[in-house]
C-alpha cells in the first residue's frame, strides 16, 4: 500500500495475526511499551518483557519486517511504526458450575494484532500489489 502525503511518498507494509488466545487489554499493555521505538528495538526489547503477550507481537512485528525486506525489497533500518493496532477478536463462552445447580458464565477473549510500519523511500524496483 502507498500513501502520498504532501508530496512524499509513504510506504505502508501490514502484518497480522487474528484470535490470539489472551484478552486485547493485556496485549495493548505490551504494545504502547514498543511502539514508539524502532521495529529492531522492540524485537530486542520484547525478549525481555515478562509478560504472555510480548511472544505473539513479536512474531507479528518479525512478520511486518519480513514482508517490507521480501516483498518489497525495503531496508529493515529504514522501517519505523506507522501504528500497532490491538483489537478485540471473537469471545468463547464457556460455563462453570456453583453451588445450588447453577452455572456463572467464563468469558475467555481472544484479539488481533495489526502492525502497520511505514517507509519514507520505497525502492524503485519495488513490487507494487
Amino acid at each position: 500500500m502507498i500513501i502520498m502525503n504532501k508530496n512524499k511518498e509513504k510506504m505502508l507494509i501490514r502484518a497480522e495475526q487474528k484470535n490470539i488466545r489472551i484478552t486485547s487489554r493485556k496485549v495493548r499493555l505490551v504494545a504502547e511499551l514498543v511502539k514508539k521505538l524502532s521495529p529492531q528495538e522492540a524485537l530486542k526489547n520484547l525478549q525481555f518483557i515478562n509478560k504472555r503477550a510480548a511472544k505473539p507481537l513479536a512474531r507479528v512485528i518479525k512478520q511486518a519486517i519480513a514482508n517490507a525486506v521480501n516483498n518489497f525489497g525495503l531496508v529493515k533500518e529504514e522501517l519505523k511504526f506507522y501504528r500497532i493496532e490491538v483489537m478485540e477478536g471473537p469471545v468463547f463462552k464457556r460455563w462453570r458450575p456453583v453451588s445450588r445447580g447453577r452455572t456463572h458464565s467464563v468469558k475467555k477473549r481472544t484479539s488481533h494484532i495489526r502492525v502497520i510500519l511505514e517507509s519514507t523511500a520505497p525502492k524503485a524496483g519495488s513490487r507494487k500489489f
